[in-house]
């Protein structure tokens, strides 16, 4: 019996976790992904497949987030949507594709990079910081532990 669960907990341990496809981020979809959490920090991280530093941006914010409950990470790809077999092969590699993943679905996407953020001009990695008492901060360029933690707070 030991050994079937020790094999059974092996098992489970090894598995994958859950794979999580982007979604589609509209124009419209934007006001709700910016409203402030009802608790905690809500980070929003803009990336793209052309990006050289986005993945490690998005490592960072993940570990990060891991040892610090109350923050919701949020992956936006400023890629399209139709594009989502790359995006969740990026993320698969990256060991971030069990995080909430949104894609542009939007025939303008600079109108979406305007409403996620009107000081934004595009480039990425960009991250958005959206606290539950309203107040907001963003910051452009590739992150460490210490940066993350002087924006969050």
């Amino acid at each position: 019996m030991r050994r079937l669960l020790a094999a059974f907990a092996a098992l489970i341990l090894a598995a994958p976790a859950f794979a999580v496809p982007p979604t589609a981020l509209q124009a419209e979809d934007v006001s709700t992904l910016l409203k402030p959490p009802a608790q905690g920090t809500r980070v929003i991280a803009l990336w793209a497949l052309d990006c050289a530093y986005c993945e490690a941006n998005l490592d960072a914010l993940a570990t990060f987030r891991a040892s610090h409950p109350g923050i919701e990470l949020v992956i936006v790809a400023t890629d399209p949507v139709s594009q989502a077999a790359a995006l969740e092969a990026r993320l698969k590699t990256a060991k971030l594709d069990s995080l909430p993943t949104r894609a542009y679905a939007d025939a303008t996407p600079d109108r979406i990079n305007f409403l996620l953020d009107p000081s934004w001009g595009g480039e990425t990695p960009r991250t958005l910081v959206i606290r539950a008492d309203g107040t907001r901060d963003a910051a452009s360029g590739l992150l460490d532990a210490a940066r993350i933690d002087r924006l969050i707070r």
